[in-house]
């Protein structure tokens, strides 16, 4: 095998430094290997690394050593398990890495009690936790209220975008949904710029290109567009005319990945509308 020049990528140099302290920190019974007399170093060895993440010891001791080698997405995720990572370390990895988790989200940094908490505050307004993608992470009884309550929908119909295209209650009751459609499809687009090899990404995109003819339409257009406040009209069956202030709080300063997407009244008879709305579904006690 011939040597690899060290890359002069300082991402590449970072990512050696931290697999070897993730590395370091693992002790041998923690990983399923029993512990032998007489060890150099703490933690694991390379080779036993080599062995869980089933790739060869001169490629991943290159990769240690900050070479510039290929490293693709499959096999940091194997390395990434057998190093026992956390989400948080996944993602570091990833990023310095320079390629793409290819493990869906299976745990949402945004909805922590503490956001719960503050989303709730919000009270009598329609409030979620949403990611990047527009999926609904979380949503108070207010949002639920009015357009629905998403822990009643299959986990892959939360998103905003879905909901658009095929909701029927949505499209009923959204006065201005064909233009939101356009409108978050353009968004979406925009968004998913640094994003474009992600599964998740993908597949959202995928599945409405399956589903809604509109939607294929829609996005043929290649149009991009920028997030900014807008007001929602929405005809509620029991309340009547709500329009509503789309705002954004932003959580996370990567890629503005989570937010708190509160529906503020742009006038007093809406606010006064979601007051009654929400008198009228408050649970007696």
């Amino acid at each position: 095998m011939s040597t690899r020049p060290v890359s002069d990528d300082p991402r590449r140099t970072e990512l050696a430094a931290f697999l070897r302290s993730r590395r370091e920190r693992i002790p041998p019974e923690r990983a399923g290997l029993p512990r032998t007399a007489r060890r150099r170093t703490p933690g694991l060895r390379r080779e036993e690394v080599a062995h869980l993440s089933a790739v060869g010891v001169t490629w991943y001791t290159w990769l240690e050593q900050g070479r510039a080698i290929n490293v693709s997405s499959a096999v940091l995720d194997a390395i990434a398990r057998a190093l026992q990572m956390d989400p948080t370390e996944r993602a570091h990895a990833f990023a310095l890495a320079g390629t793409t988790d290819p493990r869906a989200e299976t745990v949402c940094p945004a909805v922590t009690p503490t956001m719960l908490r503050l989303m709730e505050t919000l009270a009598p307004y329609p409030a979620s936790l949403q990611n990047a993608r527009y999926d609904v992470l979380a949503a108070n009884r207010h949002y639920a209220d009015v357009f629905g309550d998403p822990a009643e929908l299959a986990p892959d119909e939360r998103n905003c975008m879905w909901l658009l295209a095929m909701s029927d209650r949505w499209h009923e009751q959204f006065l201005d949904r064909d233009e939101m459609l356009r409108d978050l499809a353009a968004k979406y687009r925009t968004s998913m710029a640094e994003h474009v090899a992600e599964p998740a990404w993908k597949a959202r995109v995928a599945r409405l290109l399956e589903e809604s003819a509109e939607f294929r339409a829609i996005w043929e257009r290649h149009e991009v567009a920028p997030m900014v406040p807008h007001v929602k009209r929405y005809r509620h069956p029991e309340v009547g005319l709500l329009r509503l202030e789309h705002r954004n709080l932003w959580l996370s300063p990567e890629n503005s990945a989570y937010r708190l997407v509160a529906y503020v009244p742009a006038d007093e008879e809406t606010a006064g509308r979601l007051e009654k709305l929400a008198d009228l579904t408050a649970v007696p006690g």
